[in-house]
């Protein structure tokens, strides 16, 4: 059954058109990934969808009744509400009735009010309606249920009466889904939900998803969460929206075979129109030597052929994507690190204890963990941003570390990003405008701050300057967190060519199988080798689990 539908929206903000002509509908149940490169317009449709923002044009339905749940890229909720309170907002019809069941509460121990029968029995008749819709809409329940929900998305019950601005983002944005979750909608909308999860986090929003019984549309970079969790991929692009059945990894398939057809049937049509413009010259030049009504209604015919013609639209067969090469300066030794019995401790809490690995040249490691484990400690101590309380790191005399900030603290946000590559590498302007032009910057961009920048081009300006600055070992700090697919894919191709040494921190399990020949697993306060890439390390988890699972039956 229709749900909802979106009929030739147009939307355009300041002088740039995101949709001229767009139409979807979306029926009970679906399970829709959105995909496209940044910038295409996905959280603008996702905001259509849920009637936060107002098209120009066009006309947006939803089906009479059905409640539709938004979650936003960046969820910040109330700094001063508790966790739960924010969870609880999500049932604001539920709240609504609780507030008034408590003033007619009030009303009936007014003393002045039992002496008059009438109203107060029509007080109890309200009274009793009113609790009888309660519980019909599992009123006794939702708090218990808002309860559960934050468990089942991993914030344990200490964490439900702290106020939300003491969470982390990514705990942050659990408490945005645990409130679009309990209004149990029909539609739900979701714009990244996975961004700065985890990867046990990622494993629970996946779960959540499978078993949602209603319909969702997911915007993710995660190709594993779509690959998992959707049934339909809607790609949008140039303002147009294609649609392809199946998860991500059929869409990718699919939508390379249709341009390759797209391809065929673009270049079989010119030599047929070619074919047909000759013949229209000839009986024109015929009819200019012979006055000849044949040969004019001939040319006219042939005229009429190519008019009615569905013209196929010639394919971009491959956009626009930066020009990523690493290059090393020098090759440097087998050995290029090694981090010994290193310990580091806050305050009380020990994050370090006695961890150590080592890597060698042209090894590509992937350092995994749960949030809050430990991992950006230790690229810092890697980096001699901060000393370890105890051990010592070993790199090699010849080795030149390149490091990518996840939250881009290697960038001067109040310099454009000319003045940023000019004063990092000797280049001439001309240069700095070509370079920045090769990673999709445009001349506004690259004379403006870079503090406006999205986070995607941050990205790619941190990638610009580790490419430009010849290291032969690259320490990464989730590189793929703001990048889009396509860029992301540039990204793992750059790596493979790469002939240095890789270590990286990521909770994008595709990426980390795409690159890494070593999982380093950091569990409290030590690290845990593994050989191979995620999909190997999570087999390994799993045949470790159900092991245990045996001995204890």
């Amino acid at each position: 059954m229709l749900l909802t539908r979106l009929e030739s929206i147009q939307l355009s903000y300041c002088t740039r058109a995101i949709f001229t002509d767009l139409s979807l509908s979306l029926n009970d149940n679906e399970k829709i990934g959105l995909v496209g490169p940044n910038g295409a317009g996905k959280s603008s449709l996702l905001k259509v969808l849920a009637g936060v923002d107002k098209p120009q044009g066009g006309e947006r339905t939803l089906r009479r009744g059905a409640i539709c749940a938004y979650l936003p890229q960046e969820f910040g909720g109330s700094d001063a509400r508790s966790v739960i309170d924010e969870v609880l907002l999500g049932r604001s019809d539920l709240l609504a009735m609780e507030a008034e069941l408590d003033a007619l509460e009030a009303s009936l121990t007014d003393t002045e009010l039992a002496a008059d029968l009438d109203t107060f029995g029509r007080l109890i008749d309200q009274q009793i309606a009113l609790v009888q819709r309660y519980e019909e809409r599992d009123g006794p329940r939702f708090r218990g249920d808002a309860e559960t929900l934050l468990v089942d998305l991993g914030l344990p019950p200490e964490l439900h009466t702290r106020p939300v601005d003491e969470l982390s983002g990514g705990q942050r944005k659990l408490v945005g889904l645990a409130r679009c979750l309990i209004a149990k909608p029909d539609l739900l909308l979701l714009d990244e939900p996975d961004n700065h999860l985890d990867i046990a986090g990622k494993a629970r929003l996946e779960q959540v998803l499978r078993a949602y019984p209603g319909a969702f549309v997911l915007v993710s970079h995660d190709r594993y969460l779509l690959d998992d969790t959707v049934s339909r991929i809607v790609e949008i692009e140039d303002g147009r929206l294609t649609i392809y059945e199946g998860n991500y990894s059929s869409y990718a398939t699919q939508r390379e075979m249709a341009l390759l057809k797209q391809q065929q049937d673009y270049v079989a049509q010119q030599k047929e129109i070619k074919r047909l413009e000759e013949a229209i010259a000839r009986f024109k030049l015929w009819a200019s030597i012979v006055i000849d009504e044949r040969h004019i209604k001939q040319a006219r015919n042939k005229q009429r052929q190519i008019d009615r013609m569905d013209k196929v639209e010639r394919p971009v067969l491959e956009r626009r994507k930066m020009a990523l090469a690493f290059r090393s300066a020098e090759r440097g030794g087998q050995k290029v690190l090694e981090a010994r019995h290193l310990a580091k401790a806050f305050d009380d809490n020990l994050v370090l204890l006695d961890a150590g690995f080592s890597l060698r040249r042209g090894e590509r490691a992937g350092l995994i963990g749960a949030n809050g484990a430990g991992k950006s400690v230790l690229l810092r101590l890697l980096l001699g941003l901060d000393e370890p309380d105890e051990g010592d790191i070993w790199i090699g005399p010849s080795i030149n570390l390149g490091y990518y900030a996840q939250g881009h603290e290697t960038l001067d946000l109040e310099q454009t990003p000319i003045e940023f590559v000019r004063r990092r590498h000797a280049l001439r302007e001309e240069q700095v405008v070509a370079l920045l032009g090769r990673f999709l910057f445009n001349y506004r961009q690259a004379r403006g701050p870079i503090s406006v920048l999205s986070g995607g081009e941050k990205s790619r300006l941190q990638l610009l300057d580790l490419m430009m600055s010849g290291v032969n070992c690259l320490i990464l700090d989730e590189p793929t967190n703001h990048l889009d697919i396509a860029s992301a894919e540039v990204l793992e191709a750059a790596l493979d060519d790469f002939d240095g040494t890789v270590l990286t921190i990521s909770h994008d399990r595709y990426f980390l199988d795409r690159t890494c020949g070593r999982i380093l697993e950091l569990e409290d306060g030590e690290i845990h080798e593994f050989p191979g890439g995620y999909s190997d390390y999570f087999a390994w988890k799993q045949q470790r689990e159900a092991t245990r699972q045996e001995s204890r039956t």
